[in-house]
């Protein structure tokens, strides 16, 4: 069996001798892989089997649990205490996303067409976000997971992923920039709303996209119901209050819970060839947890399985890591698994070391901390 050695570089920091940021993957000399190998026995094994006896109990306790807020919401009337419905309300619909996610992966039914039809209500009509853009998004970064030039998810926006971005930035985001690690759970108070412009401003632009009529409609529909409803029964003041905490609840949990699963690996850097298994695992980061960690995190934390194996579903993820892992040790592949509060950490800590590079070339840290004494 041929083994690959792959070549891994660090990036430089703008300030020389400082820590740097994740190492990046420039190549290897060998395309061999053992993948065919490991998905043959996880064929085998019956793992890629669909379980929609699984995904039908969770849409029904996600609508039950909807049906709830909706019913406590006109039981409370105008009260401050909307806010805690709000606060549920912000954590099913991101519940609701994870199910669409699943959904774009083929993971719930054997038809991609049923897939995507019930991926596109569920994103649509109920979470309200553009579930074409979500897949044309979504699908470039698993075919390229941490890869410049190819990720979208390491594309600036706002916050920088990569040291040459973070150098270019400018004004307030480059204030932001040097700091990003400490203001990135902050700013994810922010995401619920990036999120939903994004993608109705994608289905807004002059280009085919497919179910673009049905998903303005759906959208619009789930828009008008829910803020027409907000505003009847709740004062102006609790109304935009509601409507932002339940954003903002949004936001931080979908960005908390797809964070730690790439951000602070591995960089695969431009134009570098490297085989699929690797490309993947190098990448990929799981967070250490049973079942409520896979319940809470919509199967995201079994990330280098989920991206081993895109149309897995859930349930299987869990069974499917001891065999990875087991495969990875036989062909020396570093696998990656740490608990969630680390992760988080080192999330911060990546991002404000990428963040240095938007420093003045003459701000040293080191410097700085003797001046001030």
């Amino acid at each position: 069996m041929t083994s690959i050695s792959t070549r891994i570089t660090p990036i430089s920091s703008t300030l020389g001798a400082v820590r740097t940021t994740s190492p990046r993957i420039t190549g290897d000399r060998s395309l061999t892989s053992t993948y065919s190998g490991l998905l043959s026995t996880v064929r085998d094994a019956g793992l890629l089997r669909r379980r929609r006896g699984f995904y039908i109990t969770v849409f029904s306790v996600l609508v039950l649990a909807l049906l709830g807020c909706a019913a406590g919401f006109v039981l409370l009337g105008p009260s401050w205490f909307q806010l805690l419905i709000a606060a549920a309300l912000g954590v099913i619909l991101t519940q609701f996303a994870f199910l669409a996610h699943e959904a774009s992966h083929r993971q719930v039914f054997e038809s991609g067409k049923v897939n995507d039809r019930a991926g596109r209500i569920l994103a649509s009509g109920i979470v309200g976000m553009s579930y074409s853009w979500w897949m044309t998004k979504h699908t470039r970064h698993h075919a390229n997971p941490n890869t410049v030039g190819k990720d979208p998810d390491i594309e600036t926006d706002t916050i920088s992923f990569v040291e040459e971005e973070a150098a270019k930035s400018k004004g307030l985001v480059r204030a932001i920039t040097r700091k990003q690690g400490y203001l990135f759970f902050p700013l994810l108070l922010l995401e619920g709303l990036n999120l939903h412009f994004r993608s109705i401003s994608s289905l807004l632009e002059r280009r085919k996209i497919e179910g673009r009529a049905l998903e303005l409609s759906l959208i619009g529909v789930r828009l008008s119901v829910y803020v027409a409803a907000i505003f009847l029964l709740l004062p102006p003041g609790m109304a935009f209050a509601f409507i932002g905490v339940q954003l903002a609840v949004f936001g931080v949990y979908m960005g908390a819970s797809f964070a730690p699963n790439h951000k602070g690996m591995p960089l695969i850097a431009e134009g570098a060839k490297i085989d699929f298994l690797r490309k993947q695992v190098l990448t990929s980061r799981n967070i250490k947890g049973g079942f409520g960690m896979s319940l809470a995190m919509g199967g995201l934390n079994h990330q280098i399985e989920h991206h081993l194996f895109p149309s897995m579903p859930r349930p299987h993820l869990g069974r499917a890591r001891q065999i990875v892992k087991e495969h990875c040790a036989n062909e020396n592949i570093p696998y990656t698994e740490t608990g969630l509060v680390r992760s988080y950490g080192i999330v911060i800590d990546y991002l404000n070391r990428v963040g240095l590079s938007a420093r003045d070339p003459f701000d040293c840290p080191e410097v700085n901390r003797y001046r001030r004494r």
